[in-house]
């Protein structure tokens, strides 16, 4: 398991990955008001937390993550344009 500082357009994230079980791994990036998460984490409990939360699935690491797409996100999220089919480094910027 693996803790990252991730350094994008002068902004400071911190990343998480690692495998939780053979052939299983879980990705997360979190701002300074929010997260993406991979879909092994419950979006259901992020929404009844009242977290800027988003899901991009597909991905094994903190890299495949960087270059997807938002599947899902929390209704606060959404209001804040963080909406499927947006690309994560959009997203990023704005929970940044």
């Amino acid at each position: 398991m693996t803790l990252k500082e991730i350094l994008l357009n002068g902004k400071k994230y911190w990343g998480f990955e690692g495998e939780i079980s053979p052939g299983s791994n879980l990705v997360f990036i979190k701002g300074s008001i929010g997260f993406i998460m991979c879909g092994y984490l419950n979006l259901e409990t992020a929404e009844k937390m009242n977290n800027i939360a988003a899901i991009a699935t597909g991905v094994k690491a903190i890299d495949d993550m960087l270059k997807k797409n938002i599947v899902r996100s929390t209704t606060i999220a959404q209001k804040m344009g963080i909406v499927p089919g947006i690309p994560v480094l959009e997203a990023l910027e704005k929970i940044s």
